[in-house]
């Protein structure tokens, strides 16, 4: 009989939990106190700029900088930095004040121009480039008041600025945001309510964030992102454990307090432990995509792609994503399963248990004579390791030679970027996820882009689908936008700019002495929790 890892795992998290963790990191774990909280965050913090990245920085961005606007529960945006705005008649000229008590954490205030700097650097970002190709003036008026002035109105402006889609708007001082958004900010100075703790950055192994005991927080009550940023405890601890069962024998113990993405396999262990508990924070969801690299053999051939789209049986990706049926569900609409503009547009091609011969027939008639096809595989993030593999085997099974690059997250995060054939260190396909509800977002929404080169990793580029895309911000109805919505929708799905997975609910891991953690989709804020 074959014995997987998974079974292997699963045994020694049941047996014998608290033994399971080697004593080096327990040599390294001083006693939990009722002031710091530990935490396993979904992949580990590769890099300190949210404006390189969309993936874990981004949760180290909320806990460090602040923004102009933030969502509320209902996902509507509300100021946070900023104190009063307003807008021209013409609905051209935005003009924003700043609240008093913002400063910096090295002791120095936050002005108009840091805020200017900011704006334009997150313009050159995927989430940016629309409020920056309708700019024709982003300044300041005085240390606090600054404005924008648009060719046209953008009645998205004030939604792309709150948006937790990609790249959110973190403002940073003047003289980091003057980089360009492809060199690396690494000052980690904010005006946040947590402070970067320099000292005891432990790369590899924990990054140390400190209660910013500076921070003015508004006035009125903290609701979703927007509100006040009452910080409870002193210290939150960013642990690196690759290894889930460790993370989760070091949850049972009492040695962390938080896993966002405990494996699935283990969701009625944990749920059998008095002391910890489940809880969904993003109840929209996580929509699990396929990214193709547009720009080399063979996926630069949309018959390839469709290949790709006819080939995946989803409900088997979700067994090996998900395998508790009531987190999972089939996701057919571009628009996710949970917005609004969700349809049933050009979803013929979905089928209970793929078609692989139709997979087949499309891979010769785009002429692949054998290329390898290099899979990124994330060893450290379980779901999107396991339907790596799956994939893999699912390719083979159809003639095609496909190869397995495993390394952890940070390693596809840098390995992805590279737009060079595989020969060269490029890529063909990685697996990733955003939230379901980002994917109403269009605009903003990473997976969204077709602007080749100017679009997220895999570049897909389709001028058409993008000329759509381009009118979402100005369309007036939702009947309107839900019809432009379908009309995307047919288009993507025949060019293909990426194949989904399926959908899945992503529940954290705590203990029971963690309380209030903000329930939103995407990101994690670190403040408003507290420990019993």
């Amino acid at each position: 009989m074959t014995i997987s890892r998974r079974d292997l795992l699963k045994v020694g998290l049941t047996a014998v939990p608290a033994l399971s963790i080697p004593s080096l990191l327990r040599a390294q774990t001083p006693p939990t106190d009722a002031r710091t909280v530990r935490m396993v965050m979904d992949a580990p913090l590769s890099g300190f700029d949210p404006m390189l990245a969309s993936g874990p920085v981004q949760h180290h961005g909320w806990a460090i900088y602040d923004t102009l606007f933030a969502l509320d529960s209902k996902l509507l945006p509300r100021p946070q930095m900023v104190d009063k705005w307003g807008v021209s008649d013409d609905r051209k000229t935005y003009t924003f004040e700043l609240r008093d008590g913002l400063g910096w954490h090295d002791g120095t205030p936050v002005t108009a121009a840091d805020c200017v700097a900011s704006i334009r650097r997150w313009g050159q970002t995927t989430s940016g480039q629309l409020l920056a190709a309708r700019a024709t003036d982003i300044s300041k008026k005085d240390d606090k008041t600054f404005t924008i002035v648009l060719k046209e109105p953008l009645g998205v402006l004030i939604d792309l600025m709150a948006t937790l889609a990609g790249y959110s708007l973190f403002i940073m001082r003047e003289k980091d945001a003057e980089r360009p958004a492809t060199e690396q900010v690494t000052a980690n100075i904010g005006s946040g309510p947590f402070r970067f703790n320099e000292a005891l950055a432990k790369p590899g192994a924990s990054f140390t964030y400190d209660r910013n005991e500076k921070y003015v927080p508004r006035r009125d009550a903290s609701d979703g992102f927007a509100g006040s940023k009452l910080v409870k405890v002193d210290r939150v601890i960013w642990n690196n454990i690759a290894d889930q069962q460790t993370a989760l024998a070091a949850l049972q113990a009492n040695e962390i307090d938080f896993v966002q993405t405990p494996p699935a396999d283990f969701y009625s262990t944990i749920e059998s432990d008095p002391n910890l508990a489940l809880q969904v924070l993003d109840k929209t969801g996580q929509d699990v995509c396929l990214r193709m690299n547009h720009l080399q053999k063979p996926f630069d051939n949309v018959k390839a792609r469709q290949a790709m789209l006819h080939l995946i049986d989803q409900e088997a990706f979700l067994r090996v994503m998900a395998p508790d049926a009531k987190y999972a569900q089939p996701v057919t609409s571009i628009f996710g399963n949970s917005t609004i503009y969700s349809n049933d547009e050009n979803t013929g091609w979905f089928k209970k248990g793929g078609d692989p011969e139709k997979a087949r027939q499309l891979f010769n008639e785009a002429g692949y004579a054998g290329e390898n096809i290099v899979i990124l595989q994330p060893t450290d993030w379980p779901e999107a390791s396991n339907a790596s593999q799956l994939l893999a085997s699912t390719l083979r099974n159809i003639g095609v030679n496909a190869e397995l690059a495993p390394s952890d997250w940070g390693g596809v995060v840098a390995r992805r970027a590279n737009k060079g054939p595989v020969e060269s260190g490029g890529w063909s396909i990685f697996i990733t996820s955003d939230s379901d509800y980002v994917q109403g977002e269009p605009t903003s929404a990473v997976y969204l882009g077709a602007g080749g080169e100017n679009a997220w990793f895999g570049w897909p580029m389709n001028e058409e689908y993008e000329a759509l895309r381009a009118k979402w911000p100005d369309v007036g109805t939702l009947e309107e936008r839900k019809d432009l919505a379908r009309r995307m929708q047919r288009i993507w799905w025949d060019f293909v700019g990426d194949v989904r997975l399926g959908q899945i609910v992503l529940p954290v891991a705590r203990r029971r002495t963690l309380t209030g953690l903000i329930e939103m989709p995407q990101r994690v804020g670190w403040w408003n929790m507290q420990k019993a």
